[in-house]
């Protein structure tokens, strides 16, 4: 098939690797805007869009797809100027209006990191750390008018290890989730898929905020511990020692309750924090104003602190 492939991050390069690889031909790429990054804030182009350059593919990077905007007027005349069979999908990042879900013939195909109808929503694979799943998946899908409500197309399953973090899980997602859309795409060229209507029940998962990232100690050590685990690296989770705001890298539970919740014992080669319920190990953390390093050797440089965790 003839594909017009729309993504933006690290996890699309993947998908789209895999679609450059397969006998379908992409002809163009449908990405965000370049953005403004560093210090310089100098202006630079998203992970998909630099995969395309390297491989000589027609980039169109819109603000908007809305009808009756600039951006969105020059991009539906460039799409029927490609005319694609199918435009495949790995978060894109910006939405897909009615009028474009009819505009080709196997409509927009979304790569879902969640078994639908199962964390629909911005963050599927955090949700499912946070919440304690054994099992998630990829899910690919016809995109309609709703929220990662569309006909299903294909499924895996993975499992979630006790000690993955959200980077852990999105990057074993990212390469097997690229193998089915390849597969959906073949089984869209040879007729073999049937899409499935979804259940209207579900389960969501919103975008993360740093909000949304702050460790409470007097939760129990187990919720600590996926929380850390669900926003690991981005945005990463943190605490309040004293006056300082303190980047929290994944905890150890120890199964034993020496402290109260928050306080803190530091050891020659352990930091331990008391929780709700027992105690944890810190394994990393990034004071104010520096880099990430290990909790061990913070701690022996600190001595001793008298502040809690807030």
């Amino acid at each position: 098939m003839r594909l017009l492939f729309a993504g933006t991050p690290e996890p699309a390069v993947v998908a789209l690797q895999a679609l450059l690889r397969s006998e379908h031909e992409v002809a163009a790429v449908l990405t965000r805007p370049d953005a403004p990054k560093g210090r310089g804030r100098k202006l630079v182009e998203s992970p998909v869009a630099a995969l395309a350059r390297e491989h000589g593919i027609p980039t169109l990077k819109p603000a908007t797809i809305k009808p009756g905007t600039p951006d969105g007027e020059q991009f539906r005349v460039a799409l029927a100027d490609i005319a694609p069979d199918c435009i495949p999908v790995v978060a894109y990042g910006n939405l897909v209006t009615p009028d474009l879900l009819e505009a080709v013939p196997h409509g927009w195909v979304n790569l879902h990191f969640s078994l639908l109808p199962s964390w629909r929503g911005a963050a599927p694979v955090q949700a499912a750390i946070r919440a304690g799943d054994s099992l998630t998946g990829a899910t690919t899908f016809r995109i309609d008018e709703g929220l990662d409500t569309g006909p299903i197309l294909a499924t895996l399953q993975e499992e979630i290890q006790p000690l993955d973090t959200a980077d852990d899980l999105l990057t074993r997602l990212a390469y097997s989730g690229a193998d089915l859309l390849v597969r959906t795409m073949d089984g869209l060229a040879n007729g073999s898929l049937t899409p499935q209507p979804q259940p209207g029940e579900g389960t969501y998962a919103p975008k993360i905020l740093p909000a949304d990232a702050h460790v409470d100690f007097s939760a129990p050590a187990e919720e600590i511990d996926r929380l850390i685990r669900s926003v690991t690296p981005a945005p990463g989770a943190w605490a309040m020692l004293g006056e300082a705001r303190v980047k929290l890298g994944p905890v150890l539970l120890l199964k034993e309750d020496s402290l109260e919740a928050g306080a803190m014992r530091i050891e020659k080669q352990q930091v331990v924090v008391g929780t709700g319920s027992y105690d944890v190990r810190l394994t990393t953390l990034q004071p104010q104003g520096k880099k990430m390093m290990d909790a061990a050797a913070w701690g022996r440089g600190v001595g001793h602190v008298e502040e809690r965790f807030a």
